[in-house]
């Protein structure tokens, strides 16, 4: 709506004649007539008077007035000066705010892709540990490499017959039965882990690569907010573009 049209439907809603109004502003009715049919501009007098009038502030008089008016018909007014510059600021600030979420969109979007694909949230590494069999109480970790000499050295020195070295041969054999785990997390070089009858001591085999769903699950997500991000900049580009 225009400034005249303006003034009038609050002169309306304030159940106002044109000679009341005119009264309050302090001039003619004739001239408020044509301030209301667009004939005529006010001066910043009688701009301040409509505002005294109607007990109002020059952003809510300017409400819904056409912004082509505003800029070529009433710029010369103190008030409404103050009004245009405090709508550029705000623009500069919604500008600014909508560019700053763009950018964060981005940035964010960018480190999840990054994260999921090398796996710095979610390890794609998994760990492989074996184990050689049940150990008994008081049985290093590596007995089953080292048993086998321990019992010659045994025989050897008369401690034990060879009859009763083949019977703990046999014994240690029994106990021998390979054993597997598939961690998350590095343990280290071997870690003791204990089980019905003794415990099993795990070595450190390899490291294996797999790919683990909820890093794709980041990239998908960082994918959407890089592309969320770069649209929010487009956006703003061609509204800034249609403001001017």
């Amino acid at each position: 709506m225009y400034f005249g049209e303006k003034v009038r439907q609050l002169r309306a809603e304030r159940n106002l004649t044109q000679p009341q109004l005119a009264q309050a502003i302090g001039i003619e009715q004739s001239y408020l007539s044509k301030l209301e049919n667009d004939k005529s501009v006010p001066s910043a007098d009688i701009f301040q008077a409509i505002l005294k009038a109607f007990s109002i502030d020059a952003a809510t008089l300017l409400a819904d007035v056409d912004e082509k008016q505003i800029r070529t018909d009433l710029r010369q007014v103190p008030e409404v000066a103050e009004h245009l510059k405090a709508g550029v600021v705000r623009k500069i600030h919604g500008i600014k705010a909508w560019l700053f979420g763009s950018g964060v969109a981005l940035a964010l979007g960018l480190a999840l892709v990054v994260a999921g694909y090398r796996g710095l949230v979610f390890s794609n590494q998994q760990f492989n540990y074996e184990s050689l069999g049940l150990l008994l109480p008081g049985e290093s970790p590596d007995y089953f490499e080292k048993y086998a000499g321990l019992l010659h050295e045994q025989q050897m020195a008369g401690m034990i017959t060879p009859q009763e070295r083949v019977a703990r041969v046999l014994e240690v054999e029994k106990r021998k039965s390979l054993d597997y785990r598939l961690l998350d997390e590095y343990r280290g070089r071997g870690f003791l882990e204990k089980v019905p009858g003794g415990c099993r001591y795990y070595y450190f085999q390899h490291p294996s690569e797999f790919e683990r769903p909820q890093n794709r699950w980041l990239m998908a997500c960082g994918a959407l907010l890089a592309f969320a991000g770069i649209v929010g900049f487009l956006i703003e580009a061609r509204l800034r573009s249609v403001r001017v």
